[in-house]
């Protein structure tokens, strides 16, 4: 659309006049109906000037442009916030009349708000604790209510909330049928029993949510984790009403974040489940542990991620694997929203050792890792491309480059994304799996077919 040629990613319906009044009435909007306020209060008296985060943001290092630096993006913020929402800032717009919200700052968050990868490294080096992650989520969240917000994450958020399908794939039920009867026979195949994909079977322990791109693009890695459960006899189900754990709220809307953990809530208290079971995808896992608490009215619903349970299936002796299975040099990314808090790091490692005997670590890992680069639902925004591969991926290129894998296990659907693009972009030789991708091939599969009826 010729209105679209300024900004930086495709807009369904921006508002393209009186911007800055609109930001404001949805800024005060958000603060009225959650509270924000108080933490924008403590951000407000809080010296943002150090930038101890330029030395460790991936993105700033690759471009060096003061406008990278997280503080200076969040500055934007609460320099808007102080003036038009705090008693002290408003007397002195009206004496002074200056620092008040202008297009420009509209164009400089529409443009920095989605250069950032919402990784939350920056938060780990911050002296005085500030989430710039969480800031850099409310600058997108107050202009999605303007209208901007990349038609890739409104695109996809509409099907899933409103569609006839319910997901962000447009995957219907008779296509995910015939996935999942594909797969069952491809588990017979290759490792010679059956294994079943359950749907809708009433008080299993476990209700099972992966991103649904999984089912169209991630066999390997359903099928790893079908054997795993199977093998280790865990009782567990797919919803039919709802099999898709991606929820891009969490990048831009707290509304949008809401509805679909309602969604799944609902859906598991439908088929009488006790608890959530989320694929190897981290944001996923992380808007289902994090924020269903804060949603979920209802009775509590624990969340529990694959690496979790596999790893601890494994050390129960529930799950024996080949340990000459694999013979290639294996590295692993860490996907920011499981392992930036420390949830999910250990895990994976205890089931990597159990059967990978040449395994190298990246520098940094774990809770210091770098970001695949796709973070923050960039990876979803297409013509974003060039961007994450030469700037947003540059450093995590050189670092799985520096490992001299063969392999990089990337347990998230994000950065199986990104990375995959970045291997191709930069002609590394290595690949790019699941870890339960790995464990497909190295499971050793004893157990016959276990009935869910």
């Amino acid at each position: 659309m010729e209105n679209q040629k300024s900004y930086p990613y495709y807009i369904e319906k921006p508002l393209e006049y009186r911007r800055v009044e609109g930001f404001l009435a949805a800024f005060e909007e958000v603060l009225k109906n959650s509270n924000y306020r108080s933490i924008l209060d403590l951000y407000s008296r809080i010296s943002m000037h150090c930038s101890r985060c330029a030395t460790e943001c991936q993105i700033y290092q690759s471009t060096g442009r003061p406008e990278d630096v997280p503080c200076y993006r969040s500055a934007i913020l609460i320099r808007i916030y102080k003036r038009h929402f705090t008693p002290l800032g408003r007397l002195k717009g009206r004496l002074f009349g200056s620092l008040s919200a202008t297009e420009a700052d509209i164009d400089q968050m529409l443009e920095s708000f989605y250069h950032c990868t919402a990784c939350g490294r920056c938060t780990m080096y911050c002296p005085m604790g500030i989430d710039h992650r969480l800031l850099t989520r409310l600058g997108r969240f107050i202009l999605s209510k303007i209208g901007i917000v990349p038609k890739a994450l409104a695109v996809s958020v509409r099907e899933q909330l409103e569609g006839e399908t319910g997901n962000t794939s447009a995957v219907p039920l008779k296509g995910l049928k015939t996935t999942i009867e594909f797969l069952e026979e491809e588990i017979l195949e290759i490792k010679g029993v059956e294994v079943r994909f359950p749907v809708d079977f009433e008080g299993a322990e476990y209700v099972f949510f992966p991103p649904v791109s999984d089912f169209l693009m991630e066999a390997d890695t359903l099928m790893g984790i079908a054997c795993v459960l199977h093998e280790a006899g865990v009782s567990w189900t797919i919803a039919s009403g709802n099999y898709d754990a991606i929820n891009y709220g969490l990048f831009y809307s707290d509304e949008v974040l809401e509805k679909v953990l309602q969604k799944m809530a609902q859906e598991v208290r439908r088929i009488k489940g006790k608890k959530i079971l989320i694929g190897e995808c981290g944001h996923a896992s992380r808007s289902a542990k994090v924020f269903l608490p804060s949603f979920n009215e209802s009775e509590e619903i624990p969340v529990v991620n694959i690496l979790e349970l596999t790893a601890q299936l494994i050390k129960d002796g529930k799950i024996e694997i080949d340990e000459n299975a694999i013979t290639e040099k294996v590295t692993y990314h860490d996907p920011c929203n499981i392992s930036r808090s420390g949830w999910i790091v250990d895990q994976p490692r205890d089931i990597i050792k159990n059967f990978i005997k040449d395994f190298v670590e990246m520098t940094p890992s774990g809770r210091y890792n770098l970001c695949c680069g796709g973070g923050g639902g960039t990876v979803s925004i297409n013509e974003l491309k060039p961007y994450r591969m030469n700037t947003g991926g540059k450093r995590k290129a050189e670092q799985l480059k520096a490992t001299g894998a063969d392999v990089v296990i990337a347990p998230c659907a994000n950065c199986k994304k990104q990375i995959g693009e970045l291997i191709a972009h930069y002609k590394l030789p290595m690949r790019h799996v699941g870890l339960h991708d790995l464990l497909f091939t190295a499971i050793k599969m004893k157990k016959q077919v276990v009935s869910n009826e």
